[in-house]
């Protein structure tokens, strides 16, 4: 595990960036962190490291956004409204668990508690540390 000070939201950015540009087909992120947090910017980096020319909004109320065009497909979840295991299973999420591309799962911890396995994951935690700076946790393995 390695750990980065974000100093501001382009900084969480360009961590997002890199992970985007170093990703393959089949990653999973579980990324978690608190409300404000930061975890919508650090998609955004992570879309244009793959090279995704559009937008990036958080999936808050439609639990799935699916980005294509770029150099693989980006499907960015929000678990935070599902609060059981049934809830999960009824959304189906477990397609994205192996990916046709990069899937970014936020609060992942959701499915800890469940029968769900995810192969090749890797985590980022994002932690406040002040209005503008973030401790950024991340599995270094590939990136």
């Amino acid at each position: 595990m390695a750990t980065f000070i974000s100093h501001n939201p382009a900084d969480t950015e360009a961590l997002g960036e890199k992970f985007g540009r170093a990703a393959r087909c089949g990653w999973v992120i579980a990324l978690s962190g608190d409300l404000g947090a930061g975890k919508t910017q650090f998609v955004r980096g992570l879309a244009r490291g793959l090279e995704f020319p559009g937008r990036v909004h958080s999936p808050t109320f439609t639990l799935v956004n699916e980005y294509a065009g770029g150099r693989l497909k980006l499907f960015h979840l929000d678990l935070y409204r599902l609060e059981t295991g049934a809830q999960l299973v009824s959304a189906g999420i477990e397609e994205f668990f192996s990916p046709d591309g990069v899937a970014v799962i936020e609060w992942v911890e959701r499915i800890y508690d469940s029968r769900f396995t995810i192969h090749d994951m890797k985590q980022v935690q994002i932690e406040i540390v002040s209005e503008t700076e973030r401790k950024i946790i991340y599995d270094d393995s590939g990136i």
